[in-house]
């Protein structure tokens, strides 16, 4: 489903498909938010391809809160008490200037984007919340953050609260800021490819040789901007991170709305802030995370809906989408070197649902590796960090197999087992000791796939409100019909030709 934010991009610029072979000094594969602020910054100082295989800011990027802050739940006891209180400071300070650079970016470039100063808050209603958050608060106090406040009342229609606020924050349109960036990099000499995906990176020489559709690139850098790496060995990412589904709604609430920017401590975890839509303001809510894959018994569209209803009756629901994040096991952002081993290639994943001063934090990171200066946030987001596997519930699925998942190229698939989906349902089903995956439309067309995930074969799981299949291992997503949608599952699903018995 399109976003409200996405729906902006409406009848702006289009950019070409790659139609030849190309050299450039920088190749970034990825147009979201940390592709673009890579290439914005980048594109002053040397020649920039950007390849997106969809269209720009179409994913994540495009799917978010559009909140520009460094307030990130409560996250800074956890920093101390893991890391220390310098590196704690130092992630506060990173994110802060992260801050300013975007305001920055958006004065200078006279970017229209809803960018606006506004407080956020993380609050809770509950006891035990509101302990974590005075614990949060002193927290806080140690790494000397500035204009942070702890308030016991918050302007949300609910049950008396209580939360830590972080002023000079901000929110704004993210489609609309990364369309002004777009601009920029294009005025600067950059080149921005859409509907060229990237198949396949090899090292030739002292150079890399990106496949993409028919063509070639070759590079001397490349900066995976993809959410998700899609380079398995080395890194082993796929090792260090998960990816989770927030489903996200827009409303008319036919009543007046609050000021400032909130996100729940307390389970289930909802992010609530205004929008404005041509001088009226709308509220954006998003919540009811799952890891993806992983069968949810309840639609989360009704769970947030309700919620919002809970707190204006008279809510009329106007926009509905997901949106996917990467989400690494230590929860710091991987910025920086690919690996060791892959001198001139650069990552930024695992931003954690904080993807806008992060991708900032990652742009700045990255282009000043490239450009060879120091940068004072480096090690703290160290790619190449080596941490120990600290959520073993989370690792434990990450190497799973779907060995007994191979299915013949056609196959006759009974009148019974057809008629045992229903219609607008997926599933996988058994045919002569095989695992097929079967989808009927609404009208009772049928489409079968291969239910392995492209990326390292883990058997795929059907998601019936979304209408697609979904890995729980790494968080690939393919439509009904197979066709690859989110990162790291690049290449299409197997399809199958079937006959009727």
């Amino acid at each position: 489903m399109k976003s409200f934010w996405n729906e902006s991009l409406e009848n702006k610029l289009q950019f070409p498909e790659i139609n030849e072979n190309i050299e450039t000094s920088v190749c970034i594969i990825g147009a979201g938010l940390t592709g673009l602020s890579t290439g914005y910054y980048l594109s002053k100082h040397t020649d920039v391809v950007i390849l997106e295989k969809d269209k720009f800011c179409g994913s994540t990027s495009g799917k978010n809160t559009g909140k520009v802050t460094s307030q990130h739940g409560v996250f800074y006891k956890y920093l101390i008490d893991s890391n220390g209180k310098d590196f704690a400071k130092k992630y506060l300070n990173a994110n802060e200037k992260a801050i300013k650079n975007i305001e920055e970016i958006v004065n200078t470039e006279n970017i229209e984007c809803d960018f606006e100063k506004e407080s956020a808050y993380v609050f809770s209603s509950q006891e035990n919340g509101i302990e974590q958050l005075k614990e949060e608060k002193k927290a806080v106090d140690k790494i000397e953050k500035e204009k942070c406040k702890y308030v016991k009342n918050i302007e949300l229609p609910i049950q008396k609260a209580e939360a830590i606020e972080f002023e000079n924050q901000a929110k704004f349109n993210p489609t609309k800021y990364a369309y002004g960036l777009t601009n920029c990099i294009i005025n600067n000499g950059g080149k921005i490819l859409e509907n060229s995906k990237a198949t396949d990176i090899n090292k030739v020489g002292d150079k890399y040789e990106i496949s993409v559709n028919d063509y070639k690139i070759t590079a001397d850098k490349v900066v995976i901007a993809t959410r998700y790496p899609t380079i398995n060995i080395p890194g082993y990412y796929f090792l260090k991170m998960y990816q989770s589904t927030s489903y996200a709604l827009i409303a008319d609430v036919k009543e007046n709305l609050f000021d400032g920017m909130y996100l729940s401590l307390d389970m289930p975890i909802v992010s609530f802030r205004t929008v404005n839509d041509n001088g009226k303001k709308l509220l954006l809510a998003v919540g009811y995370d799952y890891k993806t894959g992983v069968e949810q018994t309840v639609n989360g569209y009704t769970k947030l809906e309700d919620t919002v209803k809970k707190m204006y009756p008279r809510a009329e629901i106007l926009y509905k989408w997901t949106a996917e994040d990467c989400i690494s096991l230590d929860k710091i952002p991987y910025i920086g070197e690919y690996s060791n081993l892959m001198k001139n290639l650069y990552v930024a994943t695992g931003f954690n649902k904080w993807g806008i001063t992060s991708s900032n934090i990652a742009a700045n990171i990255i282009t000043d590796k490239i450009l060879g200066k120091e940068n004072e946030y480096e090690e703290i987001f160290k790619s190449t960090r080596l941490e120990p596997i600290k959520n073993k519930d989370e690792f434990k699925n990450m190497l799973k197999e779907a060995k007994d998942s191979i299915i013949l190229s056609k196959f006759k698939l009974p009148k019974d087992t057809i008629d045992s989906v229903e219609n607008g349902q997926g599933k996988i089903v058994q045919v002569d000791n095989q695992k097929v995956g079967v989808y009927k439309s609404e009208t009772g067309e049928v489409f079968t796939v291969k239910p392995v995930c492209t990326h390292l074969g883990c058997e795929l799981y059907f998601n019936n409100h979304d209408k697609i299949w979904e890995c729980p291992c790494h968080g690939s997503k393919f439509s009904y019909e197979g066709k690859a949608l989110e990162v790291p599952g690049i290449k299409d699903l197997e399809l199958h030709q079937h006959g009727e018995n």
